[in-house]
Formats: C-alpha cells, sequence, structure tokens
C-alpha cells in the first residue's frame, strides 16, 4: 500500500523540519465550536496536523460535529485519534489505523481493527497504520485498552515491541504515556526506541513544557503529541508555540550530533 496524501505530508515536512508537533483535541472536552477554535489557533502557532480523539469512548455524533467544526477553520491535516469505532468520521482527512501492541485484549489488537475497516473503506479516509505502545502508568488509555504498560526503566522492552510493530507493518510507532501523565516517557528510552526504527516515532503525554519536548526530540522523538497542558493553559496559541519552537531547537540539536 503506497502512502496516501496526509501520509506523504507527514514525511515531506518531517524531512523539512526534522521534527513536528500534533495537537490532540478530545471531543468530549469541549463543544465542536470550541474544538474548532483550539484548532484554528493549534495551527497559527505552527502545529502541524491536527489529531482528534481521547481515551474513553466518544459518541459519534461529538466526534462527527467536531471534525466538521475543525476542517471549516483550519487547512492543516486532520487525523483520527479513535478509541474505538465510535471514533470514526468520513468528515476528516485521514485515521491512525492502531493497534495496541502491549494489550493483554485481543479486541485492541485486531478486533476493533477488524470492525472499523469496512467502514474506514466506506467513507474513503486515509488509514495509516501505526503501531501503538503504552508506557510507565498508562493513565486512562492503559485501563481502557487493558496494556500492560511498559515500565520507563525498561527501553530495551520497548524497543522490542517498536521494532515488532515495524516488522508487522506498521508505518508510524506510538510511545504513549498517558494523557495527563505526571511524568513523560524519559529521553533514554526515546533514544533506545530510535535506535531500532526506520518508521517515524511519536511520543505523547505527560509532556508540559519546551523543555521536555525539546529533550524528547533531540533524544529521536520525530512527532511530539500534546494534549492536556493545552486544555490547561491561559493561551492555547502561545502553549502552542513554545512547544512548536522547542521542537524546532530539538531537531537542531540532533541535527547536529
Amino acid at each position: 500500500m503506497k502512502p496516501g496524501r496526509v501520509e506523504a505530508y507527514l514525511h515531506q515536512r518531517l524531512e523539512e523540519e526534522g521534527a513536528l508537533h500534533f495537537t490532540l483535541l478530545d471531543p468530549e472536552k469541549a463543544s465542536p465550536e470550541k474544538t474548532a477554535e483550539a484548532a484554528s489557533a493549534a495551527e497559527r502557532a505552527g502545529s502541524s496536523a491536527i489529531l482528534l480523539g481521547g481515551s474513553t469512548i466518544a459518541s459519534q455524533p461529538e466526534v462527527e460535529a467536531s471534525a466538521k467544526a475543525i476542517k471549516a477553520k483550519t487547512s492543516i491535516p486532520l487525523i483520527l485519534f479513535p478509541g474505538n469505532v465510535t471514533g470514526i468520521t468520513g468528515h476528516a482527512d485521514a485515521i491512525f489505523f492502531m493497534s495496541l501492541l502491549n494489550s493483554e485484549n485481543p479486541y485492541f489488537l485486531t478486533g476493533v481493527q477488524a470492525l472499523a475497516a469496512p467502514t474506514i473503506k466506506r467513507v474513503g479516509l486515509e488509514a495509516i497504520p501505526l503501531g501503538y505502545l503504552i508506557l510507565g502508568g498508562g493513565g486512562a488509555a492503559g485501563y481502557v485498552g487493558y496494556a500492560r504498560p511498559i515500565p520507563y526503566g525498561q527501553p530495551t522492552l520497548a524497543a522490542a515491541y517498536a521494532l515488532a510493530g515495524q516488522y508487522l507493518g506498521m508505518r508510524l510507532i506510538y510511545l504513549e504515556a498517558g494523557s495527563g501523565a505526571e511524568q513523560p516517557i524519559p529521553p533514554e528510552t526515546v533514544k533506545t526506541v530510535r535506535s531500532v526504527l526506520d518508521v517515524p516515532l511519536i511520543v505523547g503525554g505527560g509532556i508540559r513544557t519546551g523543555k521536555t519536548a525539546e529533550s524528547l526530540v533531540e533524544a529521536g522523538a520525530d512527532i511530539i503529541v500534546t494534549g492536556t497542558v493545552l486544555e490547561e493553559a491561559e493561551s492555547l496559541e502561545g502553549k502552542v508555540g513554545e512547544l512548536v519552537e522547542a521542537t524546532r531547537r530539538g531537531a537542531q540539536r540532533r541535527r547536529r550530533h
């Protein structure tokens, strides 16, 4: 399967900039209008894409309304980041077609994917295969997904799962600390995982400062995802701007090394 338009865009942006920032918005946390305003502010501040989804199961009408509102106010890609089949709508540009690689429940490995696939094809969404790994405490995503979170102190185990995901055909790997995690994934873990991969590496969860984002990119993260910190920020545009600049600095430092 050849990369689609959104995936090709991501690779081009990574080639140009070295690392990217994505803004994650939860359709359950605000009205569609407020969610769209947040997406527009994130685009102005330099985010390269909007992710729409959450750890709990949003209703399909909420996702649909939020996606429509976001697309009306932004030009960067809108990528679905679904927690379940209710997170699908044809009003987005693409979907991260995820398998939770360290789930104990087959439903999150291949079951929900089989349920979702016909709908994704019918509505014409671009599916981007993604291996999803939950580390540390895991948060709501770990609880809902029946994950066995990989301890932060076991980077080689995280690397083994990530490499398995790549060998299974996943074209992106996502290391997740969980929404609102107290501690982000350590740079050393990111560095170890990055050392075995040939595909882009996404890191999210617990990233609250530009300093943290910069250190994770320097360690090997290609894409930084933030959500909770933006919900808490006085100025979403200002906070995204801080994280985008930090991501760029991290990419420059990594290139020098």
